[in-house]
């Protein structure tokens, strides 16, 4: 339940500055998604370390983070720019194209999370 609200906090974070930045101010698509990933999942991991997993500051868990967050920004942007560029320029290929992106990457980092990074003992 806690990593759910703190995706989905995230995912607020993440798309809203992905729509501010592309709508409102004209920044490139994939750089402003690049941006906005960036933001939401490190939004994603100062909450998920401390109140979902309850875990103490770890230099080797930081890194492997990043390193889980590398993998899953060449997916969730790589996937997000595939399916912008491939759908009809339409009100809702943003969104959707965000959506399906994001819930890769969900998925992604709640199993390596989970099973590895803040794995329980």
């Amino acid at each position: 339940m806690r990593f759910t609200l703190t995706g989905g906090f995230a995912a607020v974070v993440d798309f809203g500055l992905l729509t501010l930045l592309s709508n409102v101010l004209g920044v490139p698509e994939i750089l402003a998604k690049a941006i906005s990933f960036v933001a939401g999942t490190t939004t994603a991991y100062l909450i998920n370390r401390r109140w979902t997993f309850n875990a103490e500051p770890s230099r080797a868990r930081f890194i492997a983070v990043i390193a889980l967050y590398a993998v899953t920004f060449a997916v969730q942007v790589g996937i997000y720019a595939l399916l912008y560029y491939a759908l009809a320029d339409e009100w809702w290929r943003q969104p959707l194209a965000f959506v399906i992106a994001q819930g890769t990457a969900t998925v992604i980092n709640f199993v390596v999370q989970r099973a590895v990074i803040f794995k329980i003992k």
